[in-house]
């Protein structure tokens, strides 16, 4: 993604005739590269590329990023051109500027309907982009011609990540094993996938609301609680930002031990991660478990290990090499997450997940309120040592968050109902995070 650099000296170039980039050119006059590129998110897409082209061609150059430059005043110069348009919507996925591809590779695929190595570059766009039902409708709509690996995997990959079960399993089941060993990786994670949609849609029902079941479907993870607020509004039990309590960690962990008991899991004892959080977390999970807290080690087997945020422990001493040791766990390991982003790509996926959220606060970090003039304020961070914090956590309050009443009910009952379901394939496959594997580009296709 662009950064902010110093505005360089202006040259003769050619303005935008759109008003729409002219806040974008304006940004670029102020030395704003990423406002530039917030303007350009929000209003370049019905714009043709070809004229989105000149704003892209100077951020990047002011960047420092020459290829985007060379391909965007190419584009600039001969709109129409297929070829121009792939390279430049190619640059741009490089450069993780994906949104300002999409129209570009549209219009490449149009001129030339045949070449499959522009339609993966527009799915590879969609895909980054998390727009999984147009990567599936692209795909879907040259099923006819596509090729098994990657095409069809990447139709049902995508189609799985959309929702669409039907389509999924009815591509899924007219694809052959790949030649190509590169590809075996892939199909034993989405094998697992459609596995765990074959046992999860019995007891949930795997629609557009059903947080829980597509976040095992995908990832194998049980996720525990569900937002209070904002259901029907689209977060379906995602939190956007969230000041995390004690209570609502007292609630995770309540729910991890439900999760263990209703699979027939026999930990015996609990790993204790880098990072101040996953320790004070580690440290009331061996209280509320019954079971000796010990440090994390690779080879443990029949351990809970707990991390608040996978993200802090990637930043810790020695978090890489743990991060890494994550991926193939030893057998009977299992990792809980406190605190999960769902607008990131994990570091490593999750057994057992307490909330997902955009922006979250540890309790002990220290909460927004208001200062004495009135000004929104942090509190001071809680600096007590980490066994007097997860002390607090085990007693505190477990009673969820009425909320605004949009959320459906979620009792322990229904909760350890759906995990004894799924418990056959809960723990299986590999942990990486949720994106396809994506097929070799080149930066040429004629």
């Amino acid at each position: 993604m662009f950064s902010r650099r110093n505005r360089r000296p202006k040259s003769a170039e050619p303005r935008p005739n759109s008003p729409e980039l002219t806040e974008a050119w304006e940004s670029l006059d102020q030395g704003d590269i990423p406002g530039a590129l917030r303007s350009l998110r929000a209003r370049a897409e019905p714009l043709p590329p070809g004229e989105v082209a000149v704003v892209v061609a100077r951020a990047a150059r002011e960047a420092g990023f020459d290829d985007l430059h060379t391909a965007a005043t190419a584009l600039a110069a001969r709109p129409d051109r297929a070829q121009e348009l792939y390279s430049y919507g190619y640059a741009c996925v490089e450069r993780g500027v994906s949104y300002l591809a999409i129209p570009a590779l549209r219009q490449a695929l149009d001129r030339v309907p045949d070449s499959g190595a522009v339609l993966r570059e527009l799915v590879s766009a969609y895909e980054r982009e998390g727009r999984h039902p147009e990567a599936a409708d692209a795909l879907n709509a040259r099923e006819g011609a596509l090729n098994d690996w990657p095409d069809r995997y990447l139709l049902v990959y995508n189609a799985l990540m959309a929702g669409d079960l039907e389509l999924a399993r009815r591509q899924h089941a007219l694809l052959p094993d790949p030649e190509d060993e590169i590809w075996l990786g892939a199909q034993d994670r989405q094998r697992r996938m459609l596995e765990r949609a074959a046992v999860a849609g019995p007891v949930t029902p795997l629609d557009r609301s059903d947080l829980r079941g597509w976040q095992f479907v995908m990832g194998g993870t049980v996720l525990g609680t569900l937002s209070p607020y904002g259901f029907d509004a689209g977060m379906t039990g995602r939190f956007a930002w969230l000041q995390d309590s004690h209570d609502l960690c007292l609630r995770g962990l309540l729910r991890l031990r439900t999760v263990l008991a209703a699979a027939e899991a026999r930990p015996r004892s609990v790993s204790l991660l880098p990072g101040r959080g996953s320790r004070i977390l580690g440290l009331a999970a061996a209280e509320i478990l019954d079971l000796p807290a010990v440090e994390f080690a690779a080879d443990r087997q029949d351990t809970v290990v707990i991390a608040y945020d996978l993200d802090e422990v990637a930043r810790a001493d020695q978090g890489p090499e743990i991060i890494g040791q994550l991926l193939e766990r030893t057998p009977g390991q299992v990792l809980h997450e406190h605190a999960s982003s769902w607008t990131d790509r994990p570091v490593v996926t999750a057994d057992s997940v307490t909330l997902l959220h955009q922006s979250v606060r540890a309790p002990w970090e220290g909460h927004l309120g208001g200062g004495q003039d009135g000004t929104p304020e942090y509190g001071a961070p809680d600096d007590r040592p980490a066994e007097e914090v997860a002390a607090e956590i085990v007693a505190a309050d477990p009673t969820p968050d009425e909320g605004d009443g949009t959320t459906p009910a979620d009792p322990d009952d229904r909760f350890a109902d759906f995990v004894t379901a799924v418990r056959g394939t809960w723990l299986q496959g590999n942990r990486t995070g949720l994106r396809s594997a994506g097929p070799v580009r080149s930066s040429r296709f004629l």
